[in-house]
């Protein structure tokens, strides 16, 4: 067994979990008029409700343990301090010095908040001169339309801040994104432009991504053929920590903003890569964003753990994974401005964790993440539900809440997510079923067969994060507290949740699939794969 599980704490985990399961939450509510207040934690403008959880303050305390006894202290330190936790890549993770207001912070001997603090000044510089008018395409017209072209954290991150901050934008520009490789989507895209007004952004840190430079390449031809001689230069800019390929694309020095290998592409969206959101909302706007994530790292750094909020979410995800065999996790904004909010958290989540082996070189014994999926709640009500209530595990769930606009609609879309989150932890007892289809006329019998397929059996788990409005204050802390959480889960697993290997091995093997798919090629493959093969090219 590794360390972790053969530790006290782990083992004094796994005993305490035999008593909860046998719980129920609807009784410890009933027992604790309380126990809203007691498992709850509001800071500034997001409240955390985690009492819907199968938990008690032993639970808490046992778990809390847990993270001193491994270091979690020692390693938040380390991340903000920036060491290289990255050991596989021998790098920092330092993401959260993008949002950190201070002047210094030096890293192998280097200051680099200069040039962050210089990034930024570049960033507004150029945004300021696209949203005044002044910054022109090759055939002297203004900008009116932005074209985002990255993959990953590249694409996820500006697609869901412009989305979720639309009400913020202080400009007539429109955003589109390309990332899929699919042509079919490029087209949907340029039929909706009119190439002397666009902006195009090339986000790609190592501007070699195949399907970020394929699609930029397509356009980059697209714009020559519909502008003719004119001089496309002033239609690129590029966001990259490749600068030198950037320029032989033809993008001018000037046009180029830098990432760096310090941040890891799906923590990005507080570098260049939020150019389209700066150009959308502007210079203060993307400012409060910033601080809004910078106040949950002052949190995550000196709240005590029983008391902070992204180690709690931490903590609860491990108590169900590792000690109720949990396998998924849903996460459920009851908002549309978070409707990409699901599909950032799951990558956000299932690149960095899920890995097999330890920090220490050892295979672990233990799970390391959940499958991470969602939907907007409404929706998901209508489609996968079904499941929640009634399927044979239950999956922990995170509700998500904006308090504002109060209305008509909004009364019934928070209502929903309440009475989901309330149906999810009391279900209904198949006593009370049998007595409801009784007195609704049906006789006994029919009463006790019908009610063994509507028990609901409740005491499934859930979180509520309730955001009191939607600005980019409180959209750049609600990224930062599932990032802090992500990090949790990796140090108490004892992973690196800083590398990808996995998505490197599909890459290697592309080129030799590629030659196999455009010409005849002797290598050697499988039979399943040269029988794909040769479907698709005898029916192109």
């Amino acid at each position: 067994m590794t360390t972790i599980t053969n530790s006290k704490q782990w083992h004094d985990l796994q005993a305490h979990q035999k008593q909860i399961a046998k719980l129920r939450m609807q009784d410890l509510f009933d027992e604790n008029p309380s126990r809203f207040s007691q498992f709850s934690q509001q800071l500034e403008n997001i409240l955390f409700d985690y009492s819907k959880n199968l938990i008690t303050s032993e639970t808490i305390a046992l778990l809390c343990d847990f993270a001193k006894k491994n270091n979690l202290n020692s390693k938040i330190e380390a991340l903000f301090r920036g060491d290289a936790i990255n050991i596989t890549e021998n790098r920092p993770a330092l993401h959260t010095a993008l949002r950190n207001p201070a002047s210094t912070l030096t890293v192998n001997n280097k200051n680099i908040m200069t040039d962050i603090h210089s990034s930024l000044n570049k960033m507004f510089e150029f945004s300021d001169k696209v949203r005044t008018k002044v910054w022109l395409g090759a055939t002297g017209k203004p900008i009116t339309d932005i074209v985002n072209i990255g993959i990953g954290g590249s694409h996820l991150g500006p697609l869901l801040t412009t989305h979720a901050l639309k009400d913020f934008s202080l400009t007539d520009l429109r955003c589109h994104f390309v990332s899929n490789i699919d042509l079919v989507h490029l087209h949907d895209v340029l039929e909706k432009i009119n190439a002397e007004t666009t902006l195009f952004i090339i986000s790609s840190k190592s501007f070699s991504t195949i399907e970020t430079l394929t699609n930029a390449n397509t356009i980059k031809e697209w714009l020559q053929n519909q502008l003719g001689n004119a001089s496309f230069a002033t239609h690129f800019v590029a966001v990259t920590a490749a600068p030198k390929k950037a320029l032989a694309f033809g993008i001018p020095e000037a046009q180029i903003f830098p990432l760096w290998e310090w941040v890891g592409g799906r923590y990005s969206i507080w570098s260049a890569v939020a150019l389209p959101l700066i150009l959308y909302i502007g210079k203060d706007n993307f400012l409060d964003f910033l601080k809004g994530a910078n106040a949950i790292d002052v949190h995550f750094q000196q709240a005590e753990f029983s008391k902070n909020i992204p180690v709690l979410m931490a903590l609860i995800g491990i108590w169900y994974v590792n000690f109720f065999d949990v396998t998924k996790h849903v996460i459920l904004p009851y908002a549309h401005t978070l409707n990409y909010f699901p599909l950032y958290v799951q990558q956000a989540d299932m690149e960095s964790n899920g890995k097999s082996i330890s920090l220490t070189g050892e295979t672990v014994d233990y799970a390391t993440g959940p499958a991470v999926w969602g939907e907007q709640g409404c929706n998901g009500q209508h489609a996968f539900f079904q499941s929640l209530h009634q399927g044979y595990t239950f999956i922990p769930a995170d509700f998500i809440l904006v308090a504002d606009q109060h209305s008509a609609h909004q009364n019934i879309l928070v209502g929903s997510g309440l009475s989901q989150a309330q149906a999810l932890m009391q279900g209904k007892s198949f006593t009370k079923i049998v007595n409801e289809l009784i007195t609704s006329g049906s006789s006994e019998a029919d009463a006790k067969k019908l009610a063994l397929h509507k028990v609901i059996p409740g005491n499934r788990p859930s979180n509520t994060l309730f955001l009191q409005s939607m600005t980019p204050y409180n959209l750049g802390a609600l990224i930062a507290l599932y990032e802090h959480k992500i990090f949790v889960q990796s140090v108490l697993w004892n992973i690196n949740s800083f590398d990808q290997w996995g998505v490197e091995l599909g890459k290697e093997l592309l080129p030799v699939i590629l030659s196999h798919l455009q010409n005849d090629t002797s290598t050697t493959l499988d039979s399943s794969t040269q029988g794909l093969i040769n479907f698709y090219k005898s029916h192109g």
